[in-house]
């Protein structure tokens, strides 16, 4: 079956465009479970090793410091090689840290591999870049946001069921040290699992793989020069570093929520460890719906209007994030806490399915590069609300400032704005 899909046959797997969308998702969700099972651990973990705010703040910044680098990386390299390689490679290669880190003595290796663990965040950007190779403009949206945003709930699942997997190895014996550490067996075997999924019932583009299309001299739409070229090419783009901007200012505040949450309804609310991973949990749950909401909004206004209604859906969307991020700053009762984080958090997610509804049309030669820089803002976002808090001392505090910087960095989404020439048509990837 050659040719993007126009439409999104959700509980079919018959066509490489629905298998690559189900199985990128997948893996999507096994990496960001992952990606953030230390965090609702960090009470425990935090007495174990005898934490500070400060070496908190550093493990905080290091779980998403590398991933900046690597999201640069991941982009030009999906060009090349393929996404089908590329995540299989980031699947394998990801597993170690995380399977490393139940085996950290002291702070400090437990820092290394949380650094490590980092590399996987990465896979966004793949999931991004598969199913915006494989779907239409009419639909590239959809996709994109409902791949991510389910994917990305595998943040707020581990935020809920880690704990669970902690007292259940409990349960079975083990004592609290030695519980943490087993639970955290668990993402590192299935990243391993996935990898070999995804190699084996994956394809690089409608047409085919990439590698065997190019020695069989078989033209296909992802055909532009590739690589580093892709990179450089999209450097050039000032779009890709106005979204780099307001990427940072969603992904990097869901990034930084799903890293503290837990500790803070802890040390704030005096929360159970159960409770505050469910509480904190529910945030990242609502990517199960929101991003993917905030991707089909944005196909639906651009099917009424123009590739501008896009740029203006964004920029709503960020207004409310900093407006509601502000209120859940001020709050002192959980109740309302926990109402205000999922107010701001709805617009914060179906901000980041926004943004990547905007992505495809940025470059026409350079997919893969305006996907990796806009990804990797999401990481510097990350870590510079890191290094707030590292300075502030306080979550609270730095959560207010943060709000307030949304709000500034909503005015980016403007900046996006398209000429009117521009047509609603998604870029092809560079090869």
């Amino acid at each position: 079956m050659a040719g993007k899909a126009n439409s999104i046959k959700l509980f079919s797997f018959d066509t490489p465009q629905m298998r690559a969308f189900h199985l990128t998702w997948v893996a999507f969700f096994v990496c960001f479970f992952a990606w953030f099972a230390c965090a609702p651990l960090m009470p425990v973990i935090k007495g174990e090793f005898h934490l500070s705010v400060s070496q908190i703040a550093d493990i905080n910044i290091a779980a998403v410091a590398i991933t900046i680098v690597v999201r640069l990386i991941i982009g030009p390299l999906c060009d090349r090689f393929g996404p089908r390689k590329a995540y299989t490679g980031l699947l394998a290669l990801g597993a170690i840290p995380v399977l490393g880190v139940a085996m950290a003595q002291s702070y400090e290796s437990f820092l290394l591999f949380r650094l490590g663990i980092g590399a996987v965040g990465a896979s966004f950007v793949i999931t991004q870049y598969h199913t915006s190779v494989m779907f239409g403009p009419k639909v590239v949206g959809t996709a994109n946001a409902a791949s991510a945003g389910w994917g990305n709930s595998g943040g707020g699942v581990a935020q809920a069921t880690m704990p669970l997997i902690m007292g259940a190895m409990v349960m079975l014996g083990v004592n609290e040290t030695m519980g943490w550490r087993a639970a955290l067996v668990v993402p590192g075997v299935l990243m391993l699992i996935m990898a070999v999924v995804y190699y084996k019932f994956t394809q690089d583009c409608p047409e085919g793989n990439f590698t065997e299309l190019r020695a069989a001299g078989v033209p296909f739409e992802a055909g532009g020069k590739g690589g580093w070229a892709s990179f450089f090419e999209a450097c050039r783009n000032y779009r890709a570093w106005l979204l780099f901007i307001t990427y940072g200012a969603c992904f990097g505040i869901e990034l930084f929520i799903h890293n503290v949450a837990a500790t803070y309804y802890v040390d704030h609310f005096g929360l159970s460890l159960k409770q505050a991973g469910m509480a904190a949990g529910s945030f990242g749950l609502l990517a199960l719906f929101a991003r993917a909401l905030g991707g089909w909004i944005s196909d639906k206004v651009a099917a009424r209007g123009d590739l501008n209604s896009r740029v203006n859906l964004l920029f709503v969307l960020m207004l409310g994030e900093g407006l509601g991020l502000l209120w859940f700053s001020q709050t002192t009762s959980v109740t309302l806490a926990i109402v205000a984080m999922l107010a701001f958090g709805l617009c914060t997610h179906m901000a980041c399915g926004s943004t990547y509804a905007l992505v495809p049309f940025v470059s026409r030669k350079a997919l893969g590069g305006v996907a990796g820089i806009v990804g990797a803002g999401g990481n510097v976002g990350a870590v510079l609300a890191g290094f707030l808090m590292k300075g502030t001392g306080d979550v609270r505090q730095t959560l207010m400032i943060l709000g307030g910087a949304v709000l500034v960095a909503a005015l980016c989404a403007i900046g996006v704005r398209f000429t009117l020439t521009v047509p609603e048509t998604p870029a092809p990837a560079a090869a």
